[in-house]
C-alpha cells in the first residue's frame, strides 16, 4: 500500500507541473456541460413527458462522455509522456511491481476524472431544479436508475478508458498518436450506456447493477492484460529482451553486460570493453 500510495502521489504531483493536463481537466468538462444544460433549458412547459425522457437520456449520455474522454487522454500520456520527459527509466528502476505501478497510475487518473464527472452531474441537477421550466425535467433527472447509473458508470467507464489508454501508451512512441488511439478505443463502452439512456433497455436498479458488474469484470480483465503487456526492458531500451545471435544455442544470462569492441581509429589493435 505504501508503494501504491507513492505512485498515486507522484501522478497527482505531475498534474501541477503540466499545463496540458490541467487544461484538459478544465476545458473538456466545460464543453460537455454546455450541451446538457442547453437540452434541459430548451424544454418548454408544454413538452410531453415522453419527449422529456428522451432529451434527458441524451443529456445523461453526454454527461458520461466526460469520465470516458478525460481518463483516455490522461492515461495515454502516462507512459509515453514519461519517456519523452526522460523520467520513465528512473521510475522503472524503483522497487515497485508492475501491477502496483499500473494500478497507482490508474488511480491517479480515475480520482480526478470521477470527481470532475460528479461535479458536472451535480451542476446539471442543481441547474434543473432552479431554472428548468418543465417540471418533468426534474423528475426525469431524479429517477433512481438514472442517478445510480451515473454514480456507478462514471468510475467504471473511466477505468475502462484508463486501461485502454495505458495499454496503448506502453506501445506508442508519440503522445499525440497514443491520445488519439486511446480516445477512439474507449468510445465503444458508451454503447452500453446509450442503451440505457435512450430507454432501449428499460432502466432499472437491476439493469444498472448488471451493466456495472459487467464493466467491473471488463476493467479487471484489462488490468491483467495491460500488466502482462508491460515490459520494463522494452520500455527502457525500445526493444524486446536480447536474443541470442544466429548460431548460438543459448541466450546470454540475465544481467550479462555485452562487450563493445571499438574498431578503427588508432589502429593499434587495442579494444575497449
Amino acid at each position: 500500500m505504501g508503494r501504491l500510495a507513492g505512485v498515486v502521489l507522484k501522478e497527482l504531483r505531475e498534474y501541477r507541473r503540466s499545463p496540458f493536463i490541467v487544461g484538459t481537466m478544465l476545458v473538456l468538462p466545460f464543453i460537455f456541460l454546455i450541451e446538457p444544460l442547453v437540452i434541459i433549458f430548451r424544454l418548454g412547459a408544454s413538452v410531453p413527458a415522453a419527449a422529456v425522457d428522451k432529451s434527458v437520456g441524451a443529456a445523461f449520455l453526454i454527461l458520461l462522455i466526460t469520465p470516458v474522454l478525460i481518463p483516455a487522454v490522461l492515461a495515454a500520456y502516462s507512459v509515453v509522456g514519461e519517456r519523452e520527459q526522460g523520467t520513465l527509466e528512473p521510475l522503472l528502476t524503483t522497487p515497485v511491481r508492475r501491477e502496483e505501478l499500473l494500478l497507482g497510475k490508474a488511480l491517479g487518473v480515475v480520482v480526478p476524472a470521477v470527481v470532475i464527472a460528479y461535479v458536472v452531474f451535480a451542476i446539471v441537477e442543481l441547474s434543473a431544479h432552479l431554472f428548468a421550466s418543465n417540471a418533468e425535467v426534474v423528475a426525469a433527472l431524479s429517477q433512481g436508475p438514472h442517478v445510480l447509473a451515473e454514480i456507478l458508470f462514471a468510475p467504471l467507464l473511466a477505468g475502462w478508458s484508463i486501461w485502454v489508454g495505458i495499454g496503448i501508451s506502453t506501445r506508442a512512441s508519440d503522445v499525440r498518436v497514443a491520445q488519439q488511439l486511446g480516445t477512439l478505443a474507449s468510445l465503444p463502452a458508451l454503447g452500453v450506456v446509450a442503451l440505457v439512456s435512450f430507454n432501449i433497455i428499460t432502466p432499472s436498479f437491476t439493469t444498472s447493477l448488471a451493466f456495472a458488474l459487467g464493466l467491473l469484470v471488463a476493467d479487471v480483465v484489462m488490468w491483467r492484460v495491460v500488466s502482462a503487456m508491460f515490459d520494463r526492458e522494452r520500455l527502457i531500451t525500445g526493444a524486446g529482451a536480447l536474443r541470442a545471435p544466429s548460431g548460438d544455442t543459448q541466450a546470454p544470462p540475465p544481467g550479462t553486460v555485452r562487450q563493445i569492441h571499438l574498431t578503427g581509429g588508432g589502429g593499434d589493435g587495442r579494444r575497449d570493453d
